[in-house]
Parts: structure tokens; sequence; C-alpha cells
């Protein structure tokens, strides 16, 4: 369970990176796709597009009329990308819970790092807080979700079934 909690964490700064996440460690066979739709991230144009909108939400991020993370549609994707990324995460028999651990987790988050984001930004600005935060949340998305990737394999590795 610790994986689904660590990709709510994620998935509470950045909404669409564990979605991401998910789907490049699929595409790279290092999750096997068993949830709905997961085996749609086996195609690479799938994975790109999933890639290419956490990028796009990385880069609004930057922009002056970017909404709050804490706005009710901010917490609702993080929820949903959060459930999904949670669960295939989680070891079989406990995917719910998995879920449930993973929006816990990115819902209280999402208030933790928007506090701390904005005390950030008060003194090095939105944009160097925001990368800043992208590299933090992508490279922690990827080594939960891909954990030899990482080199993080003994730490996060499921229990075996």
């Amino acid at each position: 369970m610790l994986r689904s909690f660590l990709i709510g964490l994620a998935a509470g700064q950045r909404g669409i990176t564990p979605l991401a996440a998910i789907a490049l460690a699929t595409y790279r066979r290092e999750l096997w796709p068993e949830l709905p739709f997961q085996r749609l991230f086996r195609n690479h144009v799938v994975t790109a597009g999933a890639t290419a909108f956490a990028v796009a939400e990385m880069a609004g991020d930057k922009m002056k009329s970017a909404p709050d993370r804490i706005v009710p549609i901010g917490l609702a994707v993080r929820s949903v990308t959060a459930a999904y990324a949670g669960a295939a995460l989680a070891p079989k028999g406990q995917r719910p819970l998995g879920a449930a651990i993973a929006v816990g987790t990115a819902l209280a988050s999402s208030y933790i790092g928007w506090r701390m984001r904005c005390a950030a930004m008060e003194r090095y600005g939105q944009t160097a807080t925001g990368l800043v935060e992208d590299a933090i949340v992508m490279t922690g998305a990827l080594a939960v979700a891909t954990p030899r990737l990482m080199g993080t394999a003994a730490l996060l590795a499921p229990p075996r079934r």
C-alpha cells in the first residue's frame, strides 16, 4: 500500500501526472495491464497522449491565470486519477483499498501542497517554484510506478502474490 500512498502524494500536486506515470510503466511493461482501459497504455500513441497532457498541465501551472489546485474540478480530477493509479499499484486483492488510500492522500496533500507553494511563491515566484515542484512530482511518480527505472525496486516492490 506504500505505492498507493506515494502516488496519492503526486496526485495531490499534479492531477494528470499519476496517470502518465501508470501509462509509462504499463507501456514499459513494468506494470501488468489488469485494470479497465490499462491495456490502452501499451499503445505508444495513448501513452504519449497521457504524457503530453501531464506536460501541458505542468506548463499551465506556470500561468498567472492558473486556478488553485484546491478548486472543486481540480480536486475531482486528482481524485479520479489518484484512484486509478492507486488501484493499479496495489496488490490484486487490495485494489479498492489502494484506490481509497491514494484518493485520501491526494486530497490531503492538495491542501498541504497548496499552502507550501503559496508560501514559497512569495519568496521565489510562481515559475521557479512550479518548476521545482514539477521535477519533484514527476520524478516521484515515475519512481513509484517504475521502481527499477529509479533504482528503488527493493523499497517499493509489491508484496509477492
